[in-house]
C-alpha cells in the first residue's frame, strides 16, 4: 500500500513525457495507472502499420493520425478522471521553451534519436528540472536519472550517434540515405529475392481505404505469363511511385516534412529498352563475377549514378537475378559482397532518396552502409516504462540518494537481469553542465564561417539557434525575428574565411556560441593551426572538450579482447537507444562493458586511478556461463559494419 507522501507526490505532479512511441505507450499507461493526474505528451510522429504490433494503445483505424492524440483518447477510456493534453509537434519548436518546461515535476523521455535527447537535456538544465532518460534495443534496455547539479547530465559522457531507424521512419518518411539503404536491403531486396514467407509488408497505407497500396494479389508476385522487363516495371511504379502517391494522401505525416515526389518508370526512362555491353560474357554467371555495372558498361564505383542511370542499374540487376540466378530466388539474403545485390540495394535506395530529396550516394559509399537487424520486444519496453515511474516517484519524493541508473539485460548473470548502478556525480569537463571551455584547432587563413556553424556548431554541439559573438561583436544569428539586412549580412559573413571576418577570428581569439531557446553558452578558444590529415581529420578542424564516441576501428580490438574496452574516454555505460518500431539497423563500433555485478559509487568517478576499463568493471554483468563482458551499443560511423556476437 502506498503510504500518504507517496500518493501525495504523484496525484500533485505535473509530468511531461516527451515521445509516445514503444516506450511512451507502455509509459503514459504506467502512469496512468499509478495514479498521476497531470501528464503532457510531446511527439511529431503519425501512427504507421509497423507500430501496431507492440504499441498497444494504436490500432489498424489509426494509422495516420496523431500518436500523442490517439494515445490520450485511449488511455482517457480506462482512466477518465485524469489530464492529459497532447501536442502534435517537435520538441524542438519554439514554443517548448525554458519557460514551458518549468511549470513541470519532471520529464520523461522515451525519444529515439540523440538530437531531442540532447535538446531535452539541455531545456530540463536550464529550467532546473529532473529528466528520467531511457531507451531500448531488443533486449536490452537502460534507465537513467540527471538532476542539475547533484548527477551527471546526459552530455557528461560522450554518446554514440543512434543507428536504430523506426520502420515508419523508413517506410514512410526517410529523411537519410542509410533509411533508404535500410529499406532497399531489408524490405524491398527481401521481399523480391528472399523468404517468400516472411512478413514483410511494402505496401502504404492511408487513412483513406480506396487509396492504399494494397492490392487483391501479390503485386511483387512474378506471374508465369511476364516477362521480366513487365515485372521491373510494374515493381519499379508500385514503390518508387503509387507507394508514395499513397503516403502523399496521409495530410497530417507532411504538416511539418518537405513532401516525396512520385517517380515513375514512364518519367526516367521514357520506355527506353536496357542496353547491354556488348563486351560482357552471357556466360559467365558466377557470383563474384555477374554485375549489373559490367552489364550496362559502368566502370569507377565511386561514381555517384543520377537517378536515370540508378533506374538503368536497378532493372539491370533485376533482370539478371530472374535470367541469371533464378534459382536462388526465394533464398537469398542480402550479403555485402555480392557484387549484384549491392548494385540493386545501391540504386533502389538512390531511386528513394531522389523521390525523398536525399543526396545520393556513390555504390563505394552505400556498400559501406550496412548493419545488424535488431527486432524491437515489447516486454522490454514494458520493464523500461515501469523504471522509469519507480525512478519519478523517487525525483518527486525528493528521495535522489536512492534514484539508480538501471541496466536491462538480454542474459542472466548472477541471476539478475535487472542491474541498478548508483548515479554519478557532474563531469567537471562537461561544457553543457559545466561550461567548461572548449579548444578548436582550425586553419583560420582558410575555414569558413560556414564550416564552424555547420561541422561545430550544429553538428558536434547540437545547436538548433546559434549565435555566434566575438567579444560584444555578432557575427551570426539565426531567428525568425530577424530584419532582411541582418539576414543577408549573416549570410554573407557564412561565406567569408574566419580571419577576413568583420572581427577577425584567428589563433588566441575567444568566441563564445549561445543557444537562445536551450540557454546554453559555450565558449571557445581558438587555435590557428597550418595543416590537418585529411584522412583522420576530414573535417579540417579539432573540437578538444567535446569528446566523440570512440573511433569504429576500436571495435575489432574490442572483439579481439573479449569484449574488453578500447576506450579511455568514456567511463558510464553508453545508451541503448529506443527502437521505435519493429526493426532498427545497428551500425559499427561496439561498445562493451566489463562485467562485474557490484553497483558503482559516485566517488568512484573522482578516483584518477585504476584504468577506465577497471572502473567500468563494477557495472554490468551478462552471459549466465560466464561473467565476461556484453555487448551493449555500438558507435558512429558507416565505414565498417561490426556483428554482435554472444
Amino acid at each position: 500500500m502506498a503510504s500518504g507522501q507517496h500518493v501525495s507526490a504523484i496525484k500533485g505532479a505535473k509530468v511531461l513525457m516527451v515521445g509516445a512511441g514503444g516506450i511512451g505507450c507502455e509509459l503514459l499507461k504506467t502512469l496512468a495507472l499509478s495514479g498521476f493526474q497531470d501528464i503532457h505528451i510531446i511527439d511529431m510522429d503519425t501512427i504507421e502499420v509497423s507500430n501496431l504490433n507492440r504499441q498497444f494503445l494504436f490500432r489498424q483505424s489509426h494509422v495516420g493520425l496523431s500518436k500523442a492524440k490517439v494515445a490520450r483518447d485511449a488511455v482517457l477510456r480506462f482512466r477518465p478522471q485524469i489530464s492529459i493534453t497532447p501536442y502534435h509537434a517537435n520538441v524542438k519548436d519554439t514554443n517548448f521553451n525554458v519557460d514551458f518546461f518549468k511549470q513541470f515535476s519532471v520529464v520523461l523521455n522515451g525519444l529515439d534519436n540523440l538530437d531531442a535527447r540532447r535538446h531535452v537535456n539541455r531545456l530540463c538544465l536550464a529550467a532546473d528540472v529532473p529528466l528520467v532518460e531511457s531507451g531500448t534495443t531488443g533486449f536490452l534496455g537502460q534507465v537513467t536519472v540527471h538532476i542539475k547539479g547533484q548527477t551527471e547530465c546526459y552530455e557528461c559522457q560522450p554518446k554514440p550517434a543512434p543507428k536504430t531507424y523506426p520502420v515508419c521512419t523508413i517506410t514512410s518518411t526517410p529523411s537519410k540515405f542509410v533509411h533508404c539503404i535500410v529499406w532497399a536491403k531489408d524490405l524491398l531486396f527481401a521481399k523480391l529475392f528472399g523468404d517468400k514467407n516472411q512478413d514483410n509488408d511494402l505496401n502504404v497505407r492511408s487513412n483513406d481505404a480506396a487509396t492504399s497500396s494494397d492490392h487483391s494479389e501479390d503485386i511483387f508476385e512474378h506471374r508465369k505469363d511476364e516477362d521480366i522487363q513487365q515485372y521491373a516495371n510494374r515493381i519499379y511504379d508500385h514503390v518508387f511511385g503509387h507507394n508514395i502517391q499513397t503516403a502523399l494522401s496521409n495530410e497530417e505525416t507532411w504538416k511539418n516534412r518537405n513532401k516525396p515526389r512520385p517517380i515513375y518508370v514512364k518519367d526516367v526512362l521514357f520506355d527506353e529498352p536496357i542496353q547491354q555491353n556488348g563486351n560482357v560474357d552471357k556466360s559467365n554467371d558466377h557470383l563474384s563475377s555477374l554485375s549489373a555495372m559490367a552489364y550496362l558498361d559502368l566502370k569507377n564505383p565511386q561514381d555517384i549514378w543520377n537517378l536515370r542511370e540508378n533506374s538503368r542499374v536497378f532493372f539491370a540487376a533485376l533482370k539478371l537475378f530472374f535470367s541469371k540466378r533464378q534459382k536462388d530466388i526465394g533464398n537469398l539474403t542480402f550479403d555485402k559482397d555480392d557484387p549484384l545485390a549491392v548494385e540493386f540495394v545501391t540504386a533502389a535506395a538512390n531511386i528513394r532518396a531522389a523521390s525523398f530529396d536525399i543526396p545520393l550516394h556513390s555504390l563505394f559509399e552505400a556498400k559501406g552502409i550496412a548493419g545488424n537487424i535488431v527486432h524491437a520486444v515489447a516486454t522490454t519496453n514494458a520493464i523500461i516504462a515501469g523504471l522509469i515511474v519507480i525512478e519519478a516517484i523517487k525525483v518527486l519524493q525528493n528521495e535522489t540518494k536512492n534514484c539508480r541508473m538501471t541496466y536491462c539485460l538480454q542474459h542472466p548473470s548472477r541471476k539478475m537481469l535487472l542491474m541498478p548502478v548508483e548515479p554519478f556525480e557532474p563531469n567537471k569537463s562537461c561544457y553543457v553542465c559545466s561550461e567548461t571551455p572548449l579548444l578548436l584547432e582550425v586553419n583560420t587563413h582558410r575555414a569558413k564561417l560556414r564550416d564552424l556553424v555547420e561541422k561545430i556548431v550544429t553538428s558536434k554541439l547540437g545547436m538548433s539557434l546559434p549565435l555566434i559573438t566575438h567579444g560584444s561583436s555578432l557575427l551570426y544569428e539565426v531567428g525568425d525575428d530577424l530584419e532582411e539586412d541582418m539576414v543577408a549580412n549573416y549570410a554573407a559573413n557564412l561565406e567569408k574565411v574566419l580571419s577576413e571576418l568583420p572581427y577577425a577570428i584567428t589563433g588566441g581569439t575567444i568566441i563564445t556560441v549561445e543557444d537562445l531557446q536551450q540557454e546554453l553558452v559555450c565558449n571557445i578558444n581558438i587555435k590557428h593551426r597550418e595543416e590537418f590529415d585529411e584522412e583522420n581529420e576530414p573535417d579540417g578542424m579539432v573540437l578538444h572538450g567535446w569528446t566523440p564516441a570512440p573511433a569504429a576501428e576500436n571495435s575489432k580490438d574490442a572483439t579481439d579482447n573479449n569484449g574488453a574496452s578500447t576506450s579511455s574516454t568514456s567511463k558510464s555505460a553508453p545508451d541503448v537507444i529506443e527502437d521505435d518500431d519493429d526493426l532498427s539497423i545497428l551500425e559499427t563500433g561496439i561498445e562493451t562493458i566489463p562485467a562485474g555485478g557490484q553497483k558503482r559509487k559516485l566517488s568512484d568517478v573522482s578516483n584518477p586511478e585504476p584504468p577506465v576499463d577497471e572502473k567500468r568493471a563494477k557495472k554490468i554483468p551478462m552471459h549466465p556461463e560466464n561473467d565476461d563482458d556484453v555487448i551493449v551499443m555500438l558507435e558512429d560511423g558507416n565505414d565498417d559494419i561490426s556483428k554482435t556476437t554472444q
